[in-house]
């Protein structure tokens, strides 16, 4: 069986081997083994890349977001707290499964 794009079996939260199972069984919790091929996927870690990469891209994103409305507006420190913390926590929400389902079937 050929082994599928790490890339695309990550965008898709699929099985690194197989491209077609699921990868995490909850949120992000990885399964025990395919359902489709039965590879055995609890083995293997994507270590803390997926949160250095949020890290870095929620950061940049978000700082300059930040910095344009102050040069921009020039709000209040309770508009930016109740901008960027939700935008930041959801941002979080949205990009860790992805990076962490990218950096498991690279590191395949």
């Amino acid at each position: 069986m050929a082994r599928a794009n790490p890339l695309l079996a990550g965008l898709l939260r699929r099985c690194p081997h197989c491209g077609k199972g699921k990868l995490f069984k909850s949120f992000m919790n990885v399964a025990d083994g395919c359902s489709v091929c039965g590879a055995k996927l609890g083995e293997t870690d994507s270590g803390d890349a997926p949160m250095v990469f949020a890290i870095l891209i929620l950061g940049f994103a978000i700082t300059g977001a930040a910095l344009y409305v102050e040069l921009k507006y020039a709000p209040s420190y309770w508009v930016h707290a109740a901008l960027w913390l939700p935008a930041l926590a959801v941002g979080s929400w949205l990009l860790l499964p992805l990076l962490k389902s990218m950096f498991y079937a690279l590191n395949w």
